[in-house]
């Protein structure tokens, strides 16, 4: 894309969103980037303040779903390219609040791909969906989530981020936006939400606290490092064909319970704990209601054609995240009490 674009990045204070942002302020100091998030509990903006005074970045506070809201910030800004990241993400909560997720998820999107149709850059933009391999459904022992599986969502979370991915294709048939779509596995990494596994038994083990884990914790998921993702949302961005869907993983499949063992194992040595102290804390719970089995990604599309490859095994990526955690604890404590929604009244109450 060529100098001077006005980029918008939805969701960019949540976990993902903020390592795409932070990559994109700092190697593009040419685009002007614009973070649009709501600044739900999954939002903090304490994980941009490296970036928050940088010359070429923009936080706007606002709501996807805020048809009038959006559809003003498009015509103000007349975008060049939209990376949309802005979704409720947590299959847990998917099953207490399905009609959050249908509302964000889908309603935002289609709201987001509406104004980028009336004020966006279509002649020379793009607009960049991100989306998840639990769309596919749930794989058994053998083979992996291609571009071409057919979708076969289990959860609320997924047929949300199904239903959206489907508006964003049928946006490009219908009306020749251009878009790309990526859906990738799960994501793991530093500045992430501690509802989710790895900065959950992260911050139990710290604190002594029970470690639970669904079922027989035998179920599988590939796990990609979140900078790596970032990296590959570069690419696909400047590189992807339009049109083009591309799959991101992490080429790290374990089973949970594998999962929390080599947790306990790092958290014992990097806290000098006896071996085998943290494993202790696991404690078997009920299974979560659909539950899929297992899920792996083939990014073979992703690599072979536009080049990117991930740049961590998972031994390497878990150690870098539990180390960011240990050494990052008043981000941990300010998450978990609350005390990090403070951060937007202190930093932009007077602008």
């Amino acid at each position: 894309m060529n100098n001077q674009k006005k980029i918008l990045i939805t969701g960019g204070a949540g976990f993902i969103g903020s390592h795409v942002v932070r990559r994109f302020v700092k190697e593009y100091p040419q685009y002007s980037i614009f973070n649009l998030d709501k600044l739900t509990y999954a939002g903090n903006l304490e994980n941009l303040t490296d970036i928050e005074n940088a010359p070429n970045y923009t936080f706007v506070k606002g709501d996807i779903t805020d048809e009038v809201f959006i559809a003003e910030l498009f015509e103000k800004h007349k975008f060049d390219g939209v990376i949309h990241l802005a979704a409720e993400s947590h299959v847990d909560r998917s099953i207490l609040f399905p009609l959050e997720f249908l509302k964000t998820n889908i309603l935002g999107t289609a709201i987001l791909l509406e104004a980028f149709k009336k004020f966006g850059n279509i002649s020379n933009g793009l607009f960049y969906h991100i989306s998840t391999d639990e769309v596919y459904g749930e794989l058994e022992n053998e083979g992996k989530f291609v571009e071409t599986t057919p979708y076969s969502p289990n959860s609320p979370y997924s047929a949300s981020k199904a239903s959206s991915d489907h508006f964003v294709r049928a946006y490009h048939r219908t009306f020749g936006i251009p878009v790309v779509v990526s859906n990738c596995s799960n994501n793991y990494g530093s500045h992430q939400f501690p509802e989710k596994l790895i900065p959950l038994f992260i911050n139990n083990i710290q604190n002594n606290l029970p470690l639970p884990v669904y079922g027989k914790g035998v179920n599988v998921r590939d796990w990609l490092w979140v900078e790596d993702h970032a990296r590959a949302i570069d690419v696909i961005f400047h590189k992807g064909k339009i049109g083009e869907t591309y799959n991101i993983g992490g080429n790290n499949e374990w089973k949970n319970i594998d999962l929390v063992h080599l947790m306990c194992k790092l958290m014992d040595e990097k806290l000098a704990r006896k071996p085998h102290s943290s494993e202790k804390l696991i404690t078997y719970v009920k299974d979560r209601a659909g539950h899929d089995f297992r899920y792996a990604i083939d990014s073979t599309k992703l690599m072979t054609e536009l080049g990117w490859k991930p740049s961590v095994n998972f031994e390497q990526g878990l150690s870098k995240t539990i180390d960011w955690y240990l050494n990052n604890l008043q981000w941990l404590n300010n998450v978990t009490s609350g005390a990090y929604k403070n951060y937007y009244k202190v930093q932009y109450s007077n602008r």
